[in-house]
């Protein structure tokens, strides 16, 4: 029988570029965070900005997430733009912990300007953590039905998003959220930016939360930066 576990959705303050910066935020709230899994939203390291370098795993800004992960034995899965073999570049999740950080997603439904400077990623992703199977989205995946519905195929108990949407369309997050949940009987996770980044946002919606497979939300944080919100999956 699996243990519970806790999952926690966070939208820290983001400087814009600045990896290192945000990097060291990253791990003050995975420390504050007191849960298994941390999530971050839509290029959380570097801000919504398009122009931003790719950054790799082996990236030594990136040690204070991981020196916190294995402090807290927690596993944070992080927003950055990454490079593929062939040069071209993603919107990713990385996948940090004790052991260090892996390319874990590549966003597969691009939306806006990003299919100017980014491939879309080729397959959906489950990851097995602490026998939890967590399906990885990043922001427009989640308004693609298929999107789920191929995710769910690999065996999912979590639908875990990082997202970043305009204040006014602080409601999708919600609706899209709901619907997962309704269509696939899992939970869902999902980090949405907070404050001012690149790319036209100049106020974003936060309202990260946690949905139970019935719709209902366990925990939403406001439109604050800052916000860390955690539910238990029993």
């Amino acid at each position: 029988m699996r243990e519970p576990m806790e999952i926690a959705v966070a939208q820290p303050r983001c400087v814009s570029y600045d990896v290192a910066a945000n990097a060291v935020t990253h791990a003050a709230t995975v420390r504050s965070a007191g849960a298994r899994v941390v999530v971050f939203p839509e290029l959380s390291l570097t801000g919504y900005e398009l122009d931003a370098a790719p950054i790799t795993a082996e990236d030594p800004r990136l040690a204070p997430i991981a020196q916190a992960c294995a402090d807290t034995g927690s596993l944070a899965l992080a927003g950055a733009p990454v490079s593929g073999d062939a040069g071209e570049a993603y919107v990713a999740m990385l996948a940090i912990d004790g052991g260090g950080v892996t390319v874990a997603y590549r966003k597969m439904w691009l939306g806006g300007a990003e299919p100017e400077r980014f491939a879309p990623g080729d397959r959906p992703v489950v990851l097995d953590v602490g026998g939890r199977r967590l399906g990885l989205a990043i922001c427009k995946d989640t308004g693609v039905p298929r999107h789920a519905a191929d995710t769910a195929a690999l065996g999912m108990d979590v639908y875990v998003a990082a997202a970043a949407e305009h204040e006014v369309d602080a409601a999708v997050t919600d609706e899209r959220a709901r619907r997962v949940a309704a269509d696939h009987g899992v939970w869902v996770a999902v980090a949405s930016f907070a404050g001012p980044t690149g790319g036209g946002y100049r106020r974003t919606a936060g309202r990260s939360a946690v949905w139970r497979p019935d719709g209902t939300v366990v925990a939403q944080a406001g439109a604050e930066t800052g916000a860390i919100v955690r539910a238990t999956l029993p």
